[in-house]
């Protein structure tokens, strides 16, 4: 798939990131994780993120890194396109980028790179050396530490062709315009806050109509009747389930530092299909949030 051929593919459509299934030793579980996806894409989503934020990139050995990619890249190939985390420094994302394109993944997501701030002349060299380290397509995640100014983005449109994606994590809405005035349709624009069905009516004014979905990993079939009344433009669908699930949902996510993994974690549990443990510095939920979400899961019916 070429680079444009996968922003295509970005620009509709729910995208989602697969849990990284671990055993009980935490060790990575790839016939668990080939299952998982097996199980995830007959309900649609677009395009799947491995290795990315929810799928804990930063708890993967490298060496675990290149396999769930291989698994994710084997498991879907011709049914759903793979895009790959990557992050940290530049030397180490160069080298993730490779390892996911060596893997088998149509595009990278190049996730905040580490703790300290970077000017924009040194996220244009970071965003850079990434781009040119590889064929595919790479798409940069404004989030935390990493944020790309409008003028930023101008320069590694022109410098980077492969470079075809902008997805926000910061929900910045004046930086977010300015972003999408200045570039137009040189990106495919993709909402990434955490619990994106919330924000996905204010994303789509401001004309980035696509998101990625948390909770497809567990309530699939809920993840894309919200997407597809999203779509439509059915507020009374989308209204509804932002009232009786969503927002109770972001309530109890925001109990703890990091829940928006381990709760994701535990509802693929709570429906049957369980990724194993999160990995430290995550913590799993109490056991009154397990039930707690357990009971907001049962308001949804059958998934």
């Amino acid at each position: 798939m070429s680079p444009q051929e996968l922003k295509h593919a970005l620009q509709s459509g729910l995208l989602s990131f697969p849990l990284t299934d671990f055993d009980s030793e935490l060790r990575f579980d790839a016939r668990g994780y080939a299952e998982r996806l097996e199980w995830l894409m007959p309900y649609g989503a677009t395009v799947l993120f491995a290795a990315g934020g929810t799928g804990e990139f930063f708890s993967l050995e490298p060496g675990e890194f290149y396999d769930v990619v291989k698994v994710a890249s084997e498991t879907c190939r011709g049914r759903v396109p793979i895009i790959a985390g990557a992050g940290g420094g530049t030397s180490l994302a160069v080298k993730y980028a490779q390892e996911a394109e060596r893997a088998g993944a149509q595009g990278i997501l190049l996730l905040p790179h580490y703790l300290t701030e970077a000017t924009q002349d040194g996220l244009v060299k970071h965003v850079e050396a990434v781009c040119k380290s590889v064929k595919i397509g790479v798409v940069v995640y404004n989030r935390g530490s990493c944020r790309y100014s409008a003028e930023t983005l101008q320069k590694l449109a022109e410098r980077c062709p492969n470079l075809i994606g902008f997805k926000d994590g910061i929900g910045d809405i004046e930086a977010f315009v300015n972003v999408r005035q200045k570039l137009g349709d040189r990106f495919a624009y993709l909402g990434g806050l955490p619990t994106a069905e919330v924000f996905a009516g204010a994303y789509k004014a401001m004309g980035c109509p696509v998101y990625s979905s948390a909770v497809f990993n567990f309530i699939p079939r809920t993840a894309m009747e919200f997407y597809n009344a999203h779509a439509a433009g059915d507020t009374a669908t989308t209204g509804r389930l932002i009232n009786e699930f969503f927002l109770p949902l972001v309530e109890l996510r925001n109990r703890g530092q990091g829940y928006a993994v381990s709760l994701v974690k535990a509802g693929a549990t709570i429906v049957g299909h369980g990724a194993g443990p999160v990995r430290p510095p995550l913590s799993e939920l109490k056991p009154a949030e397990f039930e707690h979400l357990r009971e907001l899961i049962g308001r949804l019916g059958a998934q």
